[in-house]
């Protein structure tokens, strides 16, 4: 059963009150409306007074209005209030599609809401989100009796060894042939202190995550789409970020899902989910890893728990990051080709602010005249392996492509230098 038929099967569900409690914005609505009407917002007021009413329409629009100021300019500049704002109009319109059975909508506004809106009504999108995924999944779930998903058996994403002989024509010139990074296997915490994270050195660690459920369960395309076949993601279409027919779209994660599934790995429409904090969204799937007891060397926090899904072919260009990092590979595999942060120079960043932490330097298509000595530059690169992690230090340069479909979680952290 598709996930776009949960609508009309939500309405059969007899066991559900058809109401999205939201006790913390019926007590903070008017708070919320003031703040936004001191920003100009009365249009919106009157809208979202409306749309707590009852009124479909006055939801669309007061979200709409919303969205507007979102993109007023860039999004550091956005008045906080605006982002709740949206959250706001979300929630409302979320209600009012539940409450008629659509359920398939109601999870797409409050996804939305999560995606883009703010954090003062995080706790409560999570909660009504909860709700309905549980409902939307009732629906699933059922239809299994009559041969629908659950009761279908697994289709992996990756099922066969690759010949690294015939992917590596794919890579950058030179790949594996200069020094490799080094791995290790259930790296101590004592001993990657010491020989990697204070002297900024890049490792491999290998059987640390053979505890993770997803581990057993990423691989499996029909599990992926039962957890979270009707959730909105945003997804990278194209080449990469640096391409100028680079694009990003929402779609459902099944929609996601196919596309990777019929993907061709030369067509410029490559679809991408790249740097989301999809474990912020789906907690299904966070459910399913572990943070590695290395994220907290160095007495600092968590910054950022990021997916990369995608399939082969997909390519991170050369940048680098503000914070230390370990990539872990969870599905498929992955090259990684990794400079020090001490050829910041020699690499040509952007001149762009926006861009000023990535190459200009396209390693798959490398123009030697106009950068001459990057043939020259030493490097560290690897195969990353399903099961293994890779620490990245602060601020060294790395290159990344799927040689398989490849579904990766990176944890950002900072230590407390920083």
């Amino acid at each position: 059963m598709s996930t776009s038929a949960i609508d009309v099967a939500g309405e059969a569900t007899g066991s559900d009150d058809g109401v999205l409690e939201t006790p913390f914005l019926d007590a903070e609505r008017s708070n919320l409306l003031q703040l936004i009407a001191e920003e100009g917002g009365y249009a919106y007021v009157s809208m979202a007074t409306l749309a707590a009413a009852g009124d479909i329409r006055a939801a669309e629009a007061a979200k709409e209005m919303a969205w507007e100021q979102l993109h007023s300019g860039p999004w550091h500049s956005v008045v906080p209030i605006w982002r709740d704002a949206y959250s706001m109009a979300c929630v409302h319109l979320a209600k009012l599609h539940y409450a008629s059975g659509e359920i398939t909508q109601a999870i797409r506004a409050l996804d939305m809401g999560l995606i883009m809106g703010g954090m003062t009504l995080r706790d409560e999108l999570n909660l009504a989100i909860k709700k309905a995924s549980k409902k939307a999944r009732s629906v699933l779930f059922a239809s299994s009796e009559n041969g629908g998903e659950k009761g279908e058996s697994e289709i992996k994403f990756v099922s066969q060894e690759i010949n690294v002989a015939e992917v590596q024509q794919f890579l950058p010139i030179k790949s594996l042939s200069c020094k490799i990074v080094g791995k290790r296997s259930a790296l101590s915490l004592e001993v990657f202190l010491r020989d990697h994270y204070l002297s900024g050195i890049p490792v491999v660690i290998r059987d640390s995550m053979d505890h993770w459920p997803a581990k057993n369960k990423w691989n499996d395309m029909n599990y992926l789409r039962r957890v979270a076949g009707f959730r909105t993601v945003p997804v990278e279409v194209g080449k990469n970020y640096l391409c100028p027919e680079w694009k990003q779209e929402l779609i459902t994660f099944s929609e996601f899902l196919e596309r990777i599934w019929s993907n061709d790995a030369t067509s410029v429409e490559t679809t991408y989910l790249a740097q989301h904090q999809l474990f912020d969204q789906i907690q299904e799937l966070r459910q399913d890893i572990v943070i590695p007891d290395y994220c907290f060397t160095g007495g600092g926090e968590i910054r950022s728990l990021n997916a990369w899904f995608g399939p082969a072919g997909t390519v991170t260009p050369l940048h680098h990051d503000p914070h230390h990092n370990i990539l872990a590979q969870v599905v498929g595999k992955k090259y990684v080709r990794l400079y020090p942060a001490s050829l910041s120079d020699e690499l040509h960043p952007h001149s762009e602010t926006m861009l000023s932490n990535s190459s200009q330097v396209d390693l798959d298509n490398i123009d030697e005249k106009e950068f001459p000595k990057i043939l020259d530059l030493e490097f560290q690169d690897c195969i990353l392996e399903e099961g293994e992690m890779l620490y990245i230090p602060p601020k060294w340069w790395h290159y990344v492509r799927s040689l398989t479909t490849s579904f990766s979680v990176s944890f950002w952290w900072s230590g407390a230098e920083n």
